[in-house]
């Protein structure tokens, strides 16, 4: 599996043959849109910032499309969506947290998540076992980095991965979650390349990724 950042809460996952988008930016968005095909593409919140379905499809291939709570089997790939909400630029809305499942890996997207409060008792007992863990860490809508490596520890991953940071978004965010997990020294790589193998006896290990 190979994840890279593309900015804001934007990832592509590639394993095999198969690409996976999370949360494209939109062409209407003020941040930069990534245009790539992919297979398939989630969308956690209904804002330009991440909805962008068209930055997922390129030429011929035309991404299919998640876009809410429910259980889905595309191509052999088993996701999960369950619901929860956020305060995203001021509005409530709905925000869908992805479980996925490739190459025996459990990877979780917590997409817009505002608050530990925001997911019900039934979530919080889905996302058990969980290999990779994406969270939000800028604040103003999404978790702020204490209360993000806060709900990351109560989620036990064996990785984390920190999106939705960055100049344009919270410049001091990433230090502050760095230093929340003791973790200061960790230096930025362009991917991530991993196997379940790689997981073994890793236990909230931060991974951070450099913006593509």
């Amino acid at each position: 599996m190979i994840i890279t950042y593309q900015g804001i809460q934007s990832l592509k996952i590639q394993f095999g043959d198969i690409t996976v988008s999370y949360n494209p930016v939109s062409k209407d968005s003020k941040y930069k849109a990534t245009r790539f095909g992919a297979d398939i593409a989630l969308i956690a919140l209904n804002d330009p910032d991440m909805n962008g379905a068209e930055s997922a499809s390129r030429g011929d291939k035309e991404a299919f499309v998640i876009a809410g709570p429910g259980e889905y089997e595309i191509g052999g790939v088993f996701i999960q969506g369950f619901l929860s909400k956020s305060q995203y630029k001021g509005l409530e809305k709905v925000n869908t947290i992805y479980l996925m499942n490739l190459e025996g890996m459990n990877v979780c997207f917590l997409g817009a998540l505002d608050s530990a409060d925001s997911m019900d008792a039934r979530t919080k007992e889905a996302l058990d076992d969980i290999d990779i863990l994406f969270v939000p860490i800028g604040g103003d809508g999404v978790l702020s980095a204490s209360d993000a490596y806060t709900v990351a520890v109560k989620l036990g991953p064996r990785l984390i991965v920190p999106v939705h940071y960055g100049d344009e978004l919270n410049k001091t965010a990433l230090k502050a979650f760095l230093k929340e997990a003791g973790e200061e020294g960790v230096k930025p790589v362009d991917k991530l390349t991993i196997k379940k193998k790689d997981l073994e006896g890793k236990e909230g290990e931060v991974v951070v990724l450099s913006e593509v």
